[in-house]
């Protein structure tokens, strides 16, 4: 099986995570870099993890958001700008087929918001996505998607509310495997309690010890 191409989307930081606001607000000092701060380390251990990955090629992150491509580039994946500008499933949309250009082989969507994500986690979904045209891993609440292969064809992500259902009537074949850190994104505090119980990396920890915040 070829190794397969990731692509990340990341938002501008001025758009992302509005719902740790919570979290962030409770930060000395200026509340606005600490979020910017926060969102940028769960995009940096996510971004670790998938790069040591085995089965991962190449990853590519999508976005227009000068830090989050520092950061991609500092770590070692390839960025491609935002040039559709309209919205999650575009820029999926746009960078699958920038890396299909590219000649890459099978082509998978990950969430920029997973910190507890192992890559021995990745590595077991996408050796499991290759036995299908269409994968997806649901998140831990069973609703949304974590991660869409496609082994060839279009990507066609229809990220969202209910997305596991909808990329699931698409054809997308939900894969069943014990893999916590990549089942939970982190939209919400409560999804970050979560996540750090899991086991969180290096830089979402060094977030939250630096922090006044507790798991509880």
């Amino acid at each position: 099986m070829q190794p397969w191409s990731l692509v990340v989307p990341a938002k501008l930081l001025s758009t992302a995570k509005s719902r740790l606001t919570p979290l962030t607000s409770t930060l000395p000092g200026d509340r606005r870099s600490g979020h910017d701060l926060l969102v940028l380390d769960l995009l940096a251990d996510t971004l670790a993890a998938a790069l040591a990955s085995p089965a991962v090629g190449r990853l590519l992150v999508v976005t227009d958001e000068p830090r989050a491509i520092a950061l991609a580039t500092e770590l070692g994946a390839g960025t491609v700008a935002d040039e559709p500008g309209s919205g999650l499933n575009a820029a999926l949309a746009h960078g699958a087929a920038h890396a299909r250009a590219d000649g890459a082989g099978p082509v998978a969507a990950l969430a920029s918001d997973l910190p507890a994500l192992q890559p021995a986690e990745l590595t077991a979904a996408l050796t499991a996505a290759g036995g299908h045209p269409r994968s997806l891993v649901a998140d831990a609440a069973g609703t949304g998607t974590t991660l869409l292969a496609v082994r060839d064809g279009d990507l066609a992500p229809r990220f969202g509310p209910g997305s596991a259902a909808a990329h699931a009537a698409g054809g997308a074949v939900p894969l069943d495997g014990d893999w916590p850190g990549l089942r939970q994104d982190v939209d919400t505090p409560a999804d970050l309690q979560t996540a750090r119980r899991i086991g969180v990396g290096p830089r979402t920890a060094g977030f939250l010890s630096a922090t006044r915040w507790s798991s509880g």
